[in-house]
């Protein structure tokens, strides 16, 4: 080990990416007060964003995933179950602060 980096090989890499990716999507799926407009005006990205990724990296790998599949995987139920039990209307100042911060990807 030197500095802070650790040396480990990619197959270990990968399993513990994959872990905290399961956790983030634990996390975000257990914070329903969470609103995407909240991530994406805090952190750039949010619940959609992560499952279009989620769809690039199978394409990327030659797999066939739909958009709404891969919802179902980050959100842990379809997209719309989730907007029917826990989305709620963005208030004016959060609508504003998007506007102003939302990312070009």
């Amino acid at each position: 080990m030197s500095g802070s980096k650790i040396d480990i090989d990619e197959a270990t890499r990968t399993e513990l990416e994959a872990a905290a990716f399961r956790r983030l999507l634990e996390h975000l799926r257990t914070r329903t007060d969470v609103q995407n407009i909240d991530l994406m005006n805090l952190a750039g990205f949010c619940r959609n964003c992560l499952s279009n990724w989620y769809k690039d990296a199978a394409a990327d790998r030659g797999l066939e995933l739909s958009k709404d599949a891969a919802r179902e995987i980050v959100y842990g139920m379809t997209y719309e179950e989730w907007k029917t039990r826990y989305q709620s209307e963005a208030s004016a100042e959060q609508k504003a602060a998007f506007e102003v911060n939302k990312p070009a990807h």
